[in-house]
């Protein structure tokens, strides 16, 4: 490969140098006016270096030429084919580096804002869950003084319920007798009743039967009259 380098370059120093036209004023006012800034491509030339200050990368840059240099010009490096394809490929790794890192950066940047939001509402919730489990657990811990109360008074509503029941049955007994007392007592009037009508009516018989005695018709005609004088001498 260096033998095909070096018979190439024999045969360009054998050919004659072609001649370039004669440019113009304003063609070459116009290409100097496209050239970009020389301060700003050294700043981006630079930048590209590794390194943090600008003594490191300059030592950086100063160090690979003159290593470049000494291997080139010692022979211990031969330019050939292949080193112009790894200088293509390290421009391209550099332009690679320089468009798609930014992109990747980012998305990297977007994706760990997202994943940070969604640990902060994880977060967020679980320390919500925690606080109401602490407020519940806090409120909960009044449950057995609670209890106890709460025990006391239906052991309290018992013992009422069952003098409630006690009463409602001495009261139901008391009704009870004296719905029987008060049979009892009709039964008895009612037997008096008919007692006293049935004897009405045998002195009522008794009686019409010797008002149909002429005997004592005469006796108490007799009587009546006797009854009249005494009250006529008495006057």
């Amino acid at each position: 490969m260096s033998l095909r380098i070096a018979s190439r370059s024999l045969v360009s120093v054998g050919r004659p140098a072609l001649v370039r036209p004669v440019v113009g004023i304003p063609t070459i006012a116009r290409a100097y006016s496209s050239q970009p800034d020389p301060q700003a491509k050294a700043s981006s030339i630079l930048s590209a270096l590794p390194g943090s200050t600008i003594v490191s990368k300059t030592g950086i840059l100063a160090t690979a030429t003159a290593a470049g240099i000494y291997t080139i010009s010692n022979g211990l490096y031969v330019v050939n084919a292949e080193t112009c394809i790894a200088g293509v490929f390290g421009v391209l790794v550099l332009l690679a580096s320089k468009t798609v890192a930014p992109a990747y950066k980012e998305w990297a940047d977007t994706y760990i804002s997202n994943v940070k939001k969604v640990l902060n509402q994880a977060r967020e919730t679980h320390t919500l869950a925690v606080k109401e489990r602490i407020e519940s657990v806090s409120l909960a811990k009044d449950v057995v003084p609670i209890t106890q109360s709460l025990f006391a008074v239906s052991k309290e509503t018992a013992e009422l319920e069952a003098e409630a029941f006690v009463l409602k049955q001495k009261v139901d007994f008391a009704a009870e007798a004296k719905s029987v007392l008060d049979s009892w007592v009709r039964y008895e009037a009612q037997v008096r009743k008919r007692e006293q009508q049935a004897l009405a009516e045998s002195v009522i018989a008794k009686v019409n039967e010797q008002l149909k005695d002429s005997q004592f018709q005469d006796k108490i005609l007799a009587q009546a009259v006797t009854e009249v004088e005494t009250i006529f001498s008495k006057a």
